[in-house]
């Protein structure tokens, strides 16, 4: 399904050719390596420009870019407080100020970013235009345009969430038309739905290959996008019929996984929880590039019996650690559970006795943060400080979802870098948790407080099922003092239903890459990260003298290499976000 071989971009009018040769004959030769009109003007031709489209869902388009990744560890969790760099103040220095809300314009994680999913709408468009000519039947030109169209939703809407005002370029976009410098003041939000609505019309539920986008993911998509926009009344019966009837490309009914873990093994993806993934393999000839390459830094920084070998990047903030805290197995939705924090090695020797927190805890925490003294997948109990390269810069936590077991090594992961960090990992964009959550957030500002609370209970009754808990390295016990109960009260006060669905994602998703958004979409970014920033600094000193300014932090800049490409005769067709 991921096929990393490059099918040729195919940018509209063509490519420059180096004409080298003597011989006349030369001008009619085709370009080696790229596909020609005749080539995809079949059913053949055009379903490899497709797979080509796929192929960068990941962000992967040019190297191991995890400026790009489709998981938004840095976009995502590192701005939204899940996470701190890592590593040394020195490595990837450009996340720095992304940590900190001081980036620039100029930083080349943003330009990367840009590009990554642009070309991703190039290369849906180019599979339009192909089709537009191509020699298919009815049944095929119908599915392959809703991909297409599916795709293409995905890619803008991937980009309106970082920048909010961006282009929308379609197949109509030509550079030998040269109206390819769109501007990005008209919003992006309808045409963005009209993509994913009508690969919601038109895709088929079941599909050839358990990595197609299918209706269901459509529906899901198109809801996220209605969830970004606040439009609840729209949302709401979408997620319901996903709930209802939504299967995956396979039939397989959507459900949660029965363990929570599953959704983070490459022996158990493309679980029911599965509703759209990345999909991730190794040792397929593909040297590498067909893995879950943009996480190939997030692993302990240690050859000593460590997993992955490098980099010590993406270490769980003590903030995200303490929100797993429990009172009567309930999260501490009043925010006190930084005034009762879970202990730490900051700070620890290697050879010192260091016994972890005894407190109640949710369960998710040790499947989502590894912490000294508690087993760390099948690698025995994380060492705590010689498995991290600087805990002044990013503390004493490793990240766990990327990390593979090591029963896998060489397995399903690719040895054929220079690390063993390329895992066949997929990575899910959307999967069954988020709907029913989505879902009980619409119930909150629209519906029924008491479907909100049913629907939150369903998240918490996995989250309780002890055969999915860590165990200690006996494997017969628990490995903390896992506390956590379904919420037996009703709610009545919405204000209290709103935070506790909102606390539900930062603890069902923590380390995924939502919480930024997350936290803009809900308007909560400036009050929940200012404290955020309060609490951490009094940690370490990394976010010393740190604000999260509205309206300038809530969008990420334009790149300003991109205003300055689009511009002409002085005048630039993008214009840059407030305050930048």
């Amino acid at each position: 399904m991921k096929n990393k071989i490059i099918i040729g971009m195919l940018l509209a009018g063509g490519i420059a050719v180096g004409l080298y040769a003597c011989k006349k004959s030369f001008l009619s030769r085709d370009p080696i390596g790229q596909l020609g009109d005749a080539d995809v003007a079949t059913k053949k031709g055009v379903e490899e420009l497709l797979i080509g489209a796929y192929a960068v869902l990941d962000g992967n388009y040019n190297g191991f870019n995890w400026q790009a990744s489709c998981t938004n560890w840095v976009y995502g969790s590192i701005a939204g407080g899940d996470a701190h760099k890592g590593s040394n103040a020195g490595d990837q220095a450009d996340i720095n100020p992304i940590e900190r809300y001081e980036a620039l314009s100029t930083n080349d994680f943003f330009n990367v970013k840009w590009k990554a999913v642009y070309d991703g709408v190039a290369r849906t468009n180019n599979v339009l235009k192909a089709l537009a000519k191509a020699d298919v039947s009815d049944a095929d030109r119908g599915r392959i345009r809703a991909e297409t169209r599916f795709l293409r939703g995905f890619y803008h809407l991937e980009a309106k969430k970082m920048w909010n005002n961006i282009p929308y370029v379609d197949e109509t976009i030509d550079y030998v038309a040269n109206n390819y410098k769109v501007s990005n003041t008209e919003d992006a939000w309808p045409k963005i739905e009209a993509d994913l609505k009508a690969a919601y019309d038109s895709l088929p539920a079941t599909m050839a290959q358990v990595g197609r986008a299918n209706k269901w993911a459509a529906a899901a998509f198109l809801a996220k996008a209605y969830m970004f926009e606040k439009k609840y009344a729209e949302a709401k019966p979408l997620l319901e019929s996903i709930i209802a009837s939504g299967t995956n490309p396979k039939g397989v009914k959507y459900a949660l996984a029965a363990r929570y873990q599953d959704n983070y093994n490459a022996d158990t993806k493309n679980g029911p929880e599965s509703i759209f993934a990345v999909q991730a393999s190794v040792n397929d000839g593909g040297a590498g590039n067909n893995s879950n390459p943009d996480q190939i830094l997030n692993f302990p920084y240690s050859d000593k019996g460590a997993p992955g070998g490098c980099c010590g990047f993406f270490q769980p903030t003590q903030e995200l650690v303490n929100s797993f805290r429990t009172a009567g197995g309930l999260p501490l939705l009043d925010g006190t559970y930084n005034a009762n924090p879970v202990k730490s090695d900051m700070g620890v020797a290697a050879d010192a006795a260091f016994t972890p927190d005894a407190g109640p805890l949710d369960p998710r925490l040790d499947w989502t943060v590894g912490r000294r003294g508690i087993p760390y997948l099948d690698w025995g109990a994380h060492p705590g400080i010689s498995w991290i390269r600087d805990q002044s810069n990013g503390g004493p936590y490793s990240p766990k979802k990327n990390v593979y077991y090591k029963s896998q090594e060489k397995v399903l992961t690719d040895g054929s870098s220079w690390t063993n960090g390329l895992t066949a990992i997929n990575y899910i964009l959307i999967r069954y948790a988020d709907v029913i959550l989505w879902a009980a957030e619409c119930e909150v500002e629209i519906g029924s407080l008491e479907k909100a609370r049913e629907y939150v209970n369903l998240i918490r009754e996995r989250a309780a099922n002890t055969n999915g808990w860590v165990k200690n390295a006996a494997g017969t016990a628990p490995a903390a003092n896992y506390v956590i109960n379904e919420y037996a009260t009703p709610w009545t006060d919405k204000n209290a239903a709103r935070k506790a669905v909102h606390f539900e994602r930062k603890l069902e998703f923590g380390m995924e890459g939502h919480r930024f958004f997350d936290l803009v979409r809900w308007g909560e970014a400036s009050s929940t990260l200012n404290a955020y920033i309060a609490y951490e600094t009094t940690i370490m000193s990394l976010l010393k003298g740190v604000k999260f300014t509205e309206p300038k932090n809530t969008y990420y800049p334009i790149p300003q290499r991109q205003i300055d490409l689009s511009a002409t005769n002085g005048v630039s067709a993008l214009e840059q976000n407030p305050d930048y």
